[in-house]
């Protein structure tokens, strides 16, 4: 492809990426595929020869855009957003021109430089202290790992990295069951093993982890010759919101010289609102701290910050250093690459430099606190009709709800059945979960350009659904 061509086909894909935007609402939110379709329609062998352009983009609009749920649909109120503001995708179209590889402060300086700058900026958008340092990771799943690495190192008096665990005593994590799967992961990969994550009793109205049972958990762990490492709270779990007390968490891991890590991987970007910072008072005690700028922000994915208290900590668990990654002559440098697992590192602040230009923070406050009374107004709806019950209240957007009618023996099995007749319809997009043993049905309002009147159509298709004959089967 020559300059002039590049020069074309950009300009091609920016106009479709307008359009296809403009076009959202006419368009069902999940595909109407079944499995396999779209790879029968793509060629089974690579080609020998170079295809022309508009037979690939031909085919990328006829074979590949039928088949994609379409994540950015102003009635997308499944799983949590993935936010792609119109000028975060701007930015992005300049971070792929560039292609830059960010990895040292020497590849990219100025991709290391406004990383800082942006990053503290979320720091005082949330109201964090000054302490805590920050780093942009892909995902809070790579954050997740890197916390849960420093813990383990930590406890090992720093001799994980250098031994093994084989003659290590077995470290302990604590957290609730309303944790993102991520953390078993985390676990998983840094050699702890899934029995050693230790899932506390919940209770109360955000299914908060028992302070007295965390405590009692680790007491009894020390007496039988574990080796308590870190504890990981959650601020508006991915199920229904699962929100621990953070200062009560912080108070039992001082008690016992513990790391803590606070997974706000949705709910953190609701924190720019001051109003909201209730869910996670007793923050500023923590060790470690994810949001995802990508998931409620706008910013397109990936771009996940984690904040830390102490980055020597990180550091001292990531960094290596070989002869070919060090900067000589330069003093005082941060190589991101040494705060994340990877080494390649994309050059993701300058999408959140874009898109906080672009909007400011009151815009965004105003869009978080839309989402949220709306959402609240939905559960309201839903729970004045008489067939149907809340399930649990909203913890911001985020709340779930069952339809229940008189006379259906098997309510697990028609809720089901509703969400999938829901998300066939194509008007709006909806995920199950399970709570407190029960099928309920999820709905969070988060997308960028939702309007209340794409609120109002759920509670429609909603209603609509769940008392059409026949449809789910009652039975």
């Amino acid at each position: 492809m020559d300059s002039e061509a590049f020069r074309q086909w950009s300009l091609k894909a920016a106009e479709w990426g307008v359009d296809y935007r403009d076009g959202l609402r006419e368009r069902p939110v999940r595909p109407q595929v079944e499995p396999g379709q779209v790879l029968a329609s793509i060629a089974a062998s690579p080609p020998e020869a170079a295809e022309p352009m508009e037979a690939i983009f031909a085919d990328f609009e006829a074979k590949i855009v039928p088949g994609m749920t379409h994540w950015q649909h102003p009635r997308f109120f499944a799983y949590f957003p993935a936010n792609a503001a119109p000028v975060s995708v701007v930015a992005e179209y300049l971070v792929s021109a560039m292609a830059a590889q960010c990895m040292l402060w020497q590849t990219s300086p100025a991709a290391t430089e406004l990383e800082t700058r942006v990053v503290d900026w979320m720091r005082q958008a949330l109201g964090l202290p000054e302490a805590f340092a920050g780093v942009i990771q892909d995902s809070a799943s790579s954050a997740t790992l890197a916390a849960v690495l420093t813990m383990r190192e930590r406890a090992l008096d720093w001799q994980g990295n250098k031994s093994g665990l084989s003659d290590a005593p077995r470290i302990r994590v604590y957290c609730s069951d309303q944790v993102h799967t991520s953390i078993d992961r985390a676990i998983w990969i840094a050699g702890i093993g899934e029995d050693n994550l230790v899932r506390i009793p919940t209770g109360g109205r955000f299914r908060a982890m028992s302070p007295e049972a965390l405590e009692s958990a680790i007491v009894e762990d020390r007496k039988n010759g574990l080796l308590p490492a870190g504890i990981i709270a959650c601020v508006g779990g991915t199920s229904v919101g699962g929100t621990d007390d953070v200062a009560a968490v912080v108070e039992v891991a001082k008690r016992h010289g513990l790391y803590v890590h606070v997974d706000a991987a949705w709910a953190g970007s609701a924190m720019i609102c001051p109003e909201f910072r209730h869910f996670w008072a007793g923050v500023e005690g923590a060790d470690s701290v994810v949001f995802n700028p990508h998931k409620w922000l706008g910013a397109q994915f990936d771009c996940s910050i984690q904040f830390i208290r102490d980055p020597e900590s990180l550091v001292r668990t990531l960094a290596i250093r070989p002869e070919f990654l060090k900067t000589h002559g330069r003093d005082g440098i941060t190589n991101y690459s040494e705060w994340s697992v990877p080494l390649g590192r994309r050059f993701r602040a300058l999408k959140l430099w874009f898109l906080l230009r672009a909007h400011g923070l009151e815009g965004l406050r105003t869009m978080i606190r839309n989402h949220v009374g709306w959402s609240q107004g939905l559960a309201q709806r839903l729970g004045r009709e008489a067939d149907f019950e809340i399930t649990s209240e909203p913890m911001l957007s985020l709340f779930s709800f069952r339809h229940a009618p008189a006379g259906v023996d098997d309510l697990d099995r028609h809720n089901l059945a509703l969400v999938e007749a829901i998300n066939r319809d194509g008007r709006i997009y909806l995920t199950q979960t399970r709570l407190d043993g029960r099928a309920v049905i999820r709905f969070q309002a988060g997308q960028f350009e939702t309007t209340e009147a794409d609120v109002d159509q759920a509670f429609e298709v909603i209603v609509a659904l769940a008392r059409a004959e026949g449809e789910p089967a009652a039975n």
